[in-house]
């Protein structure tokens, strides 16, 4: 079949990859979408079950970081597009092993990006009707005060996390091929994201795993650290629209207009998980859980994580205004769907 165009999606079995997959492989049934994985540990294909036997989908195990892989990718399927997902992503696993988070983050995206200029300068028609689109996060910009400010596309980078510093840079490698080579590179900018089929080693899903299991819930120090929350469905719709409609060269931040602290999200994931177990027989039968062990004396303060920032919250005015997206997800709601 003849497709209008053929997309690679990195990290396309991960936790925000697999939204984006999905919403691609259904809504643009005239494109070829190739989801690109290496499947470490919080890569799953049964997330994308239910669009394996989709005539434009074909999965492909690889690594980003094997550069002549990534080349012959791109000229064996005559890639138009790049949406880039791949990375390691959690922040204490960054801590304890910043090498891997260098390896995949940084030369990782090194490697997709050589791949890209490579191939696509020596097509006939060069770069044109191709794009680069790199998903970085807020956390390169560094912490905010409690007390106000938000971060905006103007913000200058001041990462304080192995994690953060490698989006930073990979960031910067993405900007830099655009002004060296001209390649089309955009990047957006998102806060956490939360929603079905993340790896429950990030708080939400972490901390609904435990409450069903009666175990502690960590919370780092006095659980007052802020951030701003991302429904992970609506971060998949705002992919999409800056893919298409997005500005070569452009940046954009992507956020939840849901800032809360820790403690407080906790203490939310606690009485909702409660009431849906409670209004759900099938739940009840299934967890045999006694609605009284589920409360507040499950949270455990433990000792802060080294480096922790105590504010991130994204300004996302300028998707707004430019391109017409807003988050559709109010907090509660999206809690019930992930749960």
């Amino acid at each position: 079949m003849d497709y209008q165009k053929t997309i690679l999606i990195t990290g396309g079995a991960g936790f925000i990859g697999s939204h984006v997959v999905r919403l691609f492989a259904t809504k643009y049934p005239d494109y070829h979408i190739l989801c690109l994985d290496k499947l470490t540990y919080a890569g799953n294909r049964e997330t994308l079950a239910d669009i394996e036997g989709l005539p434009n989908y074909t999965f492909i195990q690889e690594d980003i970081c094997d550069y002549e892989c990534m080349r012959g990718i791109l000229e064996r399927y005559a890639v138009d597009g790049i949406i880039h997902l791949a990375a390691e992503s959690h922040v204490d696993r960054s801590i304890s092993d910043p090498f891997i988070f260098a390896k995949t983050n940084v030369l990782g995206t090194l490697s997709l990006l050589q791949a890209a200029k490579e191939v696509w300068s020596k097509t006939p028609q060069g770069y044109e009707g191709k794009r680069f689109y790199h998903i970085s996060t807020d956390e390169v910009y560094g912490a905010l005060e409690l007390d106000g400010g938000f971060f905006t596309e103007e913000t200058k980078y001041d990462p304080h996390s192995p994690y953060s510093a490698s989006k930073a840079s990979s960031d910067h490698f993405v900007r830099a091929f655009h002004d060296t080579y001209g390649l089309p590179t955009i990047i957006s900018n998102c806060s956490n994201n939360y929603g079905p089929y993340q790896y429950p080693e990030k708080l939400i899903p972490l901390f609904i795993k435990n409450i069903v299991l009666r175990r502690p819930l960590p919370v780092y120090g006095t659980g007052e650290n802020v951030r701003d929350w991302l429904y992970v469905i609506d971060h998949a719709r705002a992919i999409d629209i800056i893919f298409h409609q997005g500005k070569v060269a452009d940046t954009y931040n992507i956020g939840g207009f849901n800032e809360e602290q820790n403690i407080n999200i906790v203490k939310l994931v606690i009485d909702i998980l409660k009431e849906e177990i409670e209004s759900n027989d099938e739940y009840k039968k299934v967890l045999k859980t006694d609605l009284q062990n589920i409360n507040y004396d499950l949270i455990t303060y433990v000792q802060d994580r080294l480096g922790h920032d105590m504010r991130y919250a994204i300004d996302p005015s300028k998707i707004a205004r430019d391109l017409g997206w807003y988050p559709e997800t109010d907090f509660e709601t999206g809690i019930r769907k992930t749960i």
